[in-house]
């Protein structure tokens, strides 16, 4: 399986989850969920963080976060990490409490935030755990309805701001889905890992992936970012290097780095296999590291062809 994509940007929001490892529980006790809402709180006094909503379920959280200084992995690594420490100290366990990373959805907020909220907080009433949202305790619903008083480290302005900063409208938006099928809207991702407008999309493509290498391991980046074709690098490469060799090894590395192409097409293509593409592309890139001549070369190639891509 390929590695999910990791964008951070000051302002982001995103939709979180977490699940225990193999399904099994993440929080037996009450103890248990209050430490891990010590620990979303530290990592807004810490790091930044706004939480402007979340659920503790019983092997899994949801969490909407909003990231002003950009630094998603920094706040989950703390909030994660520090609650692993924790459970594992509690129990006297060892090893992963977690199955693999968290998973974040970069999302809209304008769009989305909103309604990604009331999905999260109805998550308790489709598990069939309570008939109502507000009958769960752990989630953020009852400082949106006045039931409670938000916590200092919680924001609920952004989304009531979209309902008068009414409590009662953001009650009924809630309700007007109980009992009732509807879509999760997490369904309309892109790549897995976007959900917005296509004009979303495409700013955060052109923005965030256009200048960025493509990177096989990442389906995200497969799906989403304009690959340079083969034939556009080769012909980049031949009108700045005369030298036959060097030209084609920095076509190697070049192609292996931007064109999109499989291994395979660019082994049949430069008379390699699959690994000693893989394996020329990073002695070149070696050779980058220790050769300021050869990285200021192919520095210049890398900016044709990124003028070329817009």
């Amino acid at each position: 399986m390929g590695r999910p994509l990791r964008i951070e940007f000051e302002g982001a929001h995103y939709h979180v989850t977490s699940r225990g490892n193999e399904q099994k529980d993440i929080f037996k006790s009450r103890r248990d969920r209050e430490r891990f809402l010590g620990y979303l709180e530290s990592a807004v006094c810490r790091y930044g963080a706004i939480v402007h909503a979340w659920c503790l379920m019983t092997n899994h959280y949801h969490l909407l976060l909003e990231t002003p200084r950009g630094n998603l992995s920094q706040i989950m690594r703390h909030v994660n990490g520090a609650y692993t420490n924790y459970f594992n100290a509690k129990r006297k366990r060892a090893g992963h409490l977690f199955q693999g990373r968290y998973k974040a959805i970069l999302i809209e907020a304008e769009q989305y935030l909103v309604e990604l909220s009331r999905y999260i907080h109805l998550n308790p009433v489709r598990a069939g755990i309570v008939a109502r949202p507000e009958d769960y305790p752990w989630s953020s619903y009852g400082a949106y309805v006045d039931l409670q008083s938000p916590a200092k480290w919680h924001q609920t302005e952004f989304i009531l701001a979209h309902f008068d900063g009414r409590p009662a409208r953001y009650r009924q938006f809630v309700e007007d889905l109980l009992d009732k099928e509807y879509e999760n809207p997490l369904m309309q991702m892109v790549a897995a890992t976007l959900l917005g407008s296509e004009t979303f999309v495409r700013h955060f493509t052109e923005t965030h992936l256009a200048q960025k290498p493509v990177d096989r391991d990442v389906p995200a980046v497969r799906h989403l970012a304009k690959p340079l074709r083969l034939e556009k690098i080769l012909n980049t490469v031949r009108e700045t290097i005369t030298d036959e060799v060097t030209a084609r090894k920095t076509s190697i590395y070049l192609a292996h780095r931007f064109s999109g192409a499989r291994l395979k097409e660019l082994g049949e293509h430069f008379g390699l296999s699959e690994s000693g593409v893989s394996q020329a592309s990073r002695r070149y890139e070696a050779l980058m590291g220790k050769n300021e001549v050869v990285k200021k070369e192919v520095e210049d190639i890398i900016g044709k062809l990124r003028l070329s891509r817009v």
